[in-house]
């Protein structure tokens, strides 16, 4: 079954085209397009997609707030952020308020349709190139020693591996262990570090210097 997807950008040239890219080989149907925030939540009431594709500048109501809205509403859909690369500030308050990924637009459409299958999975999606840009954001804030000398060696070892991109399987198969060990050792590490998704893990993660970015 094609994923069900929903376009939210003020540029209709923008919206074509990624229309074209992710329904050229049918695993995902673009079901609703909206061109500015509020149009995008009046549509969200009436259509149920699987991931909104996001942008952050917008007339009316922009990115984060329609971001802010899903959230308050409870509203069940995945979000993927669209961004240019200058938006870092923005990316990190999208990140403290709940996204699921971040993809800059001038990605190729292989890479755009892979964080889309990843995130519709239940996993987080930073696009690599914009881990640097984030950390260098990042690394000025207070780093969160006491929360992390609360983790297990292995607690640790995951949660790099969370940060890394990596799925639940491959996590368990790199460490020889069970997917549902993974699954409960990652529960009990968002409890440790304060965070409530991967996204925001992995954030934590490259904020206090755990993961190597180069």
């Amino acid at each position: 079954m094609a994923i069900k997807a929903m376009l939210v950008d003020d540029h209709v040239l923008m919206r074509e085209g990624i229309r074209q890219l992710l329904e050229f080989d049918g695993s995902i149907q673009v079901i609703e397009e909206a061109s500015n925030g509020v149009e995008c939540l009046k549509k969200l009431a009436v259509t149920t997609p699987d991931i909104l594709l996001l942008d952050i500048n917008m007339p009316q109501k922009n990115g984060l707030e329609v971001l802010e809205e899903i959230k308050r509403r409870r509203i069940n859909v995945k979000v993927l952020i669209l961004t240019v690369h200058n938006e870092i500030e923005y990316l990190i308050k999208a990140v403290d308020i709940g996204a699921d990924g971040f993809i800059n637009k001038d990605s190729e459409s292989s890479e755009l349709k892979r964080a889309i299958q990843t995130i519709v999975k239940g996993e987080s999606y930073i696009q690599p190139s914009l881990i640097p840009a984030l950390n260098s954001r990042l690394i000025s804030r207070d780093t969160d020693k006491d929360k992390i000398d609360t983790l297990t060696k292995r607690e640790y070892e995951i949660l790099i591996q969370v940060a890394g991109g990596k799925l639940n399987k491959d996590i368990a198969l790199s460490l020889n262990i069970s997917e549902r060990t993974v699954k409960n050792n990652i529960t009990k590490i968002f409890k440790k570090i304060g965070v409530t998704d991967r996204t925001q893990a992995a954030v934590f993660a490259i904020k206090n210097n755990m993961i190597d970015l180069y």
